[in-house]
């Protein structure tokens, strides 16, 4: 049985700012150091990003807003509300975004109704409240006062995934199961004037939007694009636990983002990719060693653990090497993941967590320009939407001409611990 994501949709508020304007604006506020004043210009300047979209319709330069909370037009100054009127206005917004995108996957799906729901799943770090978004999308969209709610959150960038994971789980336990997943994050609510180097580069990337899809065994309708949910592994590095983090604090939520986040990526991308590709049957094959048919036979037996492994253990190797020579496997698969994945896998939608990370994944992973321009024209048009962002990729890929039936998409997505989200799709066309 295939479970399948369809009818992706993405909604992001009406206003929007201008990277050059907003990096003038930060560079402009009192109390900044010099240092801090160029870190801010080379941050903006170097961020990838072309505009972002934000809740706060007082974050203009021309806003006549008579009592600013965030920003003051008339003297150029960005304010520092409390956490409460930060997440007073959450609660306000974020119910808009979350609604809306849900309504637009509905629409998009016409063999599916309201009635058919039988899970929502929301995804949201930026802000708090109960009854949450998934109570206000059951309501709002008139699903079934019995629907299933599930929420995740403050979890970070990489929500997402374990998002769609869960998704996936409910419709295998149950094949009449249908879920909606949204994410909404209003990450613009949080953004403040700092000295700090890691506050400073998360004022340079974070933005506003939401996107939703449903997962279900239903197979698309034809002339429709979806993505069949193969895989899915999760992986913290041994590194980075301090480098990538989201606190609350007195003035709002604090985001730590390390400018070291892209050297750990660099470092640990290919083994927190190595257990998900071992896996899968079609990318073991390619990857294995030639000449290693018995290790060949226990790469799609690792992710099982011990029992697997004893029941997929070809002739001749003794069952107590079992553990040590999967390791060795796993340890091996990375050194050969350049040579292959770029012809293996067709399309990447990797998390836009900053114009560096990408960078580094594309060198690191040997793809080609073409296949990083949906998490690049993510990033320029849109901002790091933090858990959203990933979904918004997705859709770019599914939305381009040339994406074919059959071909396959690697996502990944990379969020506090450090870490890494990563899933095997397959588009599939009705």
């Amino acid at each position: 049985m295939s479970v399948t994501l369809r009818a992706l949709q993405t909604v992001v508020p009406p206003t929007i700012l201008v990277q050059e304007q907003v990096r003038d604006v930060f560079a402009a506020q009192p109390g900044l150091s010099r240092l801090a004043q160029r870190l801010v210009t080379a941050s903006f300047n170097l961020s990838g990003i072309d505009r972002r979209h934000t809740v706060i319709d007082e974050l203009t330069l021309d806003s006549d807003t008579a009592d600013p909370q965030f920003f003051d037009a008339a003297t150029q100054r960005l304010l520092m509300p409390g956490t409460r009127v930060r997440n007073e206005l959450y609660i306000v917004e974020a119910t808009k975004l979350f609604v809306e995108a849900g309504r637009r996957a509905l629409a998009a799906c016409p063999d599916i109704v309201a009635a058919d729901i039988t899970h929502v799943v929301t995804v949201s770090c930026t802000g708090f409240y109960a009854p949450g978004p998934d109570y206000m999308l059951v309501r709002e969209l008139g699903l079934s006062p019995a629907t299933q709610r599930y929420h995740l959150g403050f979890m970070g960038c990489y929500a997402s995934m374990p998002a769609l994971r869960t998704a996936k789980q409910f419709v295998e336990a149950d094949p009449n199961a249908v879920v909606l997943v949204v994410s909404a994050e209003l990450c613009s609510l949080h953004l403040r004037s700092s000295d700090d180097p890691d506050t400073i580069v998360a004022s340079s990337l974070f933005s506003d939007g939401a996107a939703a899809g449903i997962v279900s065994s239903r197979a698309p309708l034809p002339g429709e694009r979806a993505l069949d949910l193969d895989l899915f592994e999760t992986v913290i590095t041994p590194v980075g636990e301090g480098d990538m983090a989201w606190k609350i604090g007195d003035e709002g939520f604090e985001m730590v983002l390390s400018t070291y986040v892209p050297h750990i990526i660099d470092e640990h991308i290919e083994a927190a990719l190595a257990p998900l590709f071992a896996r899968d049957e079609s990318l073991t094959a390619a990857l294995a060693p030639p000449a290693a048919e018995p290790e060949r036979e226990l790469v799609g037996a690792v992710a099982g653990g011990p029992g697997a492994l004893a029941a997929g253990m070809p002739a001749g190797v003794a069952a107590g090497s079992a553990g040590a020579l999967a390791a060795t496997l796993l340890t091996a698969l990375p050194a050969a993941l350049p040579a292959t994945l770029s012809t293996a896998i067709a399309h990447w939608a990797i998390h836009p967590g900053g114009r560096s990370i990408l960078d580094k994944t594309e060198a690191k992973l040997g793809l080609s320009e073409a296949q990083l321009v949906p998490s690049r024209e993510t990033l320029r048009q849109y901002g790091n939407m933090s858990s959203a962002t990933i979904l918004f990729v997705l859709k770019a890929i599914l939305d381009a001409p040339a994406t074919a039936d059959g071909e396959r998409v690697c996502a990944m997505a990379f969020g506090p611990g450090l870490t890494v989200e990563s899933g095997l799709m397959t588009v599939s066309a009705g």
